[in-house]
């Protein structure tokens, strides 16, 4: 199968920005779209994290909620088998399985980079890396592997 098209990228992003109200408002980013490989991300913001139930504190940055990295892992992941489709742009998808390890909090922006373990007629399997930066230091903080339902037709 061929390369993306250039612009994929920015046409997904598009269409994140104004048809996904709940990844538009997560503030997800379209990082790199490749066949194979997706890279996305999640800027840090508070309205996303786990406050302790004696509440917020001014001066610390409390953890990413789990189900915010998970949607992250699972997106990528998704986006990723993309490209070994038929029609990448029309042809449907679902999660199967979504298997996430959390290595550690993270207190930062987030970048899940995604790539293709295998795509089959009818499943595909991508293995997803979630680091976190923060303080100018990248530190992974969560391994995952999902697998999809590729419907080619």
């Amino acid at each position: 199968m061929d390369e993306l098209p250039d612009g994929s990228a920015d046409a997904l992003q598009e269409y994140i920005d104004t048809h996904h109200e709940f990844l538009s408002w997560l503030g997800v980013t379209v990082e790199r779209l490749e066949r194979g490989r997706a890279v996305m991300a999640i800027p840090y913001d508070r309205k996303l994290t786990n406050v302790p139930w004696t509440g917020a504190e001014d001066d610390t940055r409390h953890p990413i909620q789990g189900g915010v990295a998970a949607t992250l892992t699972d997106t990528a992941g998704g986006m990723a088998l993309r490209g070994e489709l038929d029609n990448p742009l029309t042809a449907g998808m679902a999660t199967i399985n979504l298997n996430v390890n959390y290595l550690e909090a993270a207190r930062g922006d987030l970048t899940a980079t995604a790539e293709v373990t295998r795509a089959g007629k009818t499943v595909g399997v991508s293995e997803i890396l979630l680091e976190s930066e923060h303080d100018g230091e990248t530190t992974p903080v969560a391994l995952a592997t999902g697998a999809y339902r590729l419907f080619r037709a």
